[in-house]
């Protein structure tokens, strides 16, 4: 069995079977990708309730199982040609397969180098397996000399399809000392970049509201100074790097960065990157207990920004029941509060579907505002920006001019009309203060209101009891669409407990389908919120 033409035979199959079976683990590796390559995020996706990763695979090993015995037997009478042709239901079901999960990704998958490594090493783990599987039910048959067994000795190879989602998280571990060493020469090179720049650094972190604070801060820093802000939502040492790589901060006169964390330290390794002279805390609450533990641990971890801001500074704190436990006089730095009875705040707030208006305090200074922006907590925000502005020097004059340009930021309350329908893209809102004000804006409006949203998710203990309490938000409007099937039993129980109409709640298991119920059903004058448009990896 160990002859050269039997370790070829062993080996083209195993090859064969590692080019074809991974074509089924492109949505896999799209969700290991969306958990930043960590495969206990990873893993716990393809555990999730209502995924079914694992049953698809199983019911493809069953289908390979039963047809590759069928012809093994049925072609008995060609001897050592049976094993063979049994492998064939292998690329037809595979082929169907494919074609069945076809459904794109909410978040596609982007071939990064990494993302190519890790697929060539899924893979090449494929194949190892395959070849040891191959050579070991071979050995079985050459030993045992029962024709019954040499037939059916490729069956147990129907087995790997299963096996796909462990062998893309060994791919994976085995690329990851790769990635690690490449990233540190990168980070490397963006710390020796921005330790060499000149211009004022401020880092902006916070469980909510850091993107849009940090788009605030910079355009009404902008009045006045040539601001460079990280783009979108790169919050992660390696997206600041990203954004600096072919930017010559040495043209401006004040660099912003985004700070994000899922775990304690993640914003400490931020700070020793950037070193800010100064740093804004947006506000605390429960979002990522699921990976901090506990609020005490978002708490801690959120201080981190503290203690790695440049003594001198400025702490721009946006004040509540949380920030208010963070010690800025341990850090040396120059506390400034804002919001409640802080030095500075938005008052006499008064939202509409138009716009806020708000009188802003800056210490002894108090300004007339209006913004395009929707919601009490977009005045809020704007005043931590101000206060920001107002610490580094601008007029009262350059901070109202700032304020009136503030534009909306992407997918957060970002108000469309289409066909006299008014549609609120809430879509990257997924914090329990963020969905509260959401649905105050929504109330806003007059004519029908429709919410469509999956629930709210990195909670950990917390995330029944929070997907209850937004339930309980939603009772009063006129139609409530839940999306999925991992959260939103809980919000559901809290609608109804609090009173909700049963037939004014529709559960539907994708976001196509609550489009087709909409569709059948808005009219002109009508506003629908999309609250939290999970990606991939949560649903």
């Amino acid at each position: 069995m160990f002859a050269l033409e039997n370790i070829a035979e062993y080996a083209v199959i195993a090859l064969a079977l590692a080019l074809l079976l991974p074509l089924c683990g492109f949505k896999m590796l799209g969700a290991l990708q969306q958990s930043g390559y960590d495969g206990k995020r990873f893993a716990a996706w393809t555990r999730r309730k209502g995924n079914m990763v694992y049953s698809r695979f199983i019911l493809l090993m069953l289908l390979i199982a039963l047809s590759s015995a069928v012809l093994a037997l049925v072609f008995s009478f060609t001897g050592k040609w049976s094993a063979y042709i049994s492998l064939l239901p292998f690329p037809v079901f595979v082929a169907v397969y494919c074609a069945a999960d076809r459904k794109a990704l909410k978040v596609p998958l982007v071939s990064t180098a990494r993302a190519q490594r890790v697929y060539a090493l899924f893979c090449v783990c494929t194949f190892v397996l395959a070849a040891a599987l191959a050579v070991g039910v071979n050995a079985a048959a050459y030993y045992a000399e029962i024709a019954l067994v040499s037939h059916l000795r490729y069956l147990p190879l129907a087995v790997l399809p299963v096996l796909l989602p462990a062998l893309l998280r060994a791919g994976n571990v085995l690329e990851k000392p790769f990635s690690n060493a490449k990233n540190k020469k990168y980070l490397k090179a963006a710390k020796a970049k921005l330790d060499a720049a000149d211009c004022v650094k401020i880092g902006v972190t916070g469980s909510f509201a850091k993107t849009s604070v940090k788009n605030f801060i910079a355009a009404l820093l902008s009045e006045k100074y040539k601001v460079f802000a990280t783009p979108e939502s790169y919050n992660t040492p390696l997206g600041i790097a990203k954004a600096i790589e072919k930017t010559d901060l040495g043209a401006y006169d004040v660099f912003i960065a985004e700070m994000g964390a899922r775990r304690e330290g993640d914003i400490r390794e931020l700070c020793e990157l950037v070193r800010p002279d100064h740093c804004v805390i947006t506000g605390i609450c429960a979002q990522h207990t699921e990976t901090f533990g506990s609020i005490e641990g978002v708490i801690r971890a959120k201080g981190e920004i503290l203690a790695g801001t440049k003594e001198g500074g400025f702490a721009f704190v946006a004040s509540d029941e949380n920030t208010d436990k963070l010690d800025v006089a341990a850090a040396k730095l120059t506390k400034v509060s804002v919001g409640g009875h802080g030095e500075c705040g938005a008052h006499e707030i008064k939202c509409g579907p138009n716009g806020t208006d708000f009188t802003l305090a800056l210490g002894i200074l108090e300004i007339k505002a209006h913004t395009r922006l929707l919601g009490a907590h977009n005045a809020r925000n704007i005043a931590l920006a101000a206060a920001v502005a107002y610490k580094l020097g601008l007029t009262k004059e350059e901070i109202a001019a700032g304020i009136e340009k503030i534009g909306y930021v992407p997918h957060r309350l970002q108000p469309y009309v289409a066909h006299g329908v008014t549609i609120l893209d809430d879509a990257y809102n997924a914090n329990i203060r963020g969905a509260k004000e959401a649905v105050e804006v929504l109330r806003l409006f007059g004519g029908r209101k429709f919410v469509v949203t999956p629930g709210l998710v990195e909670l950990g203990v917390l995330e029944e009891e929070e997907n209850a309490a937004l339930g309980e938000q939603l009772v009063g409007l006129d139609m409530v669409i839940l999306v999925g099937a991992t959260l939103v039993t809980a919000v559901k129980r809290g609608y109804l407990a609090a009173g909700g109409d049963a037939e004014k709640i529709r559960v539907v298991p994708t976001l196509l389908a609550a489009e087709e119920i909409l569709s059948g059903n808005l009219q002109a004058g009508d506003a629908v919120l999309f609250l939290n448009d999970l990606p991939d990896i949560y649903n």
